[in-house]
């Protein structure tokens, strides 16, 4: 079955980050304040005034580009939360994409990187 997307997919999450306030609240280096020994590998937090399934804002993570740019989502299946979640990738190289990507795949999380492009990775 090949994989798709949908005409309208990245002008959506496009027009979601366009329309809102990006909040950091895990800066490049800082520790996860559940697991003190996870650092973050770059700007980590959400678009604020949307939903997510965990009740917070859609989580965002900012890479060395343009900040308000699509690159990509990772889609995540944790285990421990028993939850799946999109995180939208702004601003980030296909080795950024990367870098997040294998930050978030452990052993509790399972993960599926899709770049803007239409191509996974990961």
């Amino acid at each position: 079955m090949p994989d798709s997307v949908s005409s309208d997919f990245w002008d959506d999450i496009q027009k979601l980050v366009e329309s809102s306030r990006i909040e950091i609240d895990r800066p490049k280096g800082s520790a996860h304040p559940a697991y003190p020994d996870t650092i973050y590998p770059f700007d980590y937090g959400y678009l604020a005034g949307t939903n997510s399934p965990d009740g917070g804002g859609i989580d965002v993570f900012i890479g060395s580009g343009n900040r308000s740019e699509v690159s990509g989502v990772i889609c995540t299946v944790d285990m421990l939360q028993r939850n799946v979640e999109l995180k939208v990738l702004l601003g980030c190289s296909a080795e950024e994409m990367n870098a997040i990507f294998h930050f978030l795949d452990t052993d509790s999380m399972g993960c599926m990187l899709l770049q803007h492009n239409g191509q996974r990775a990961g």
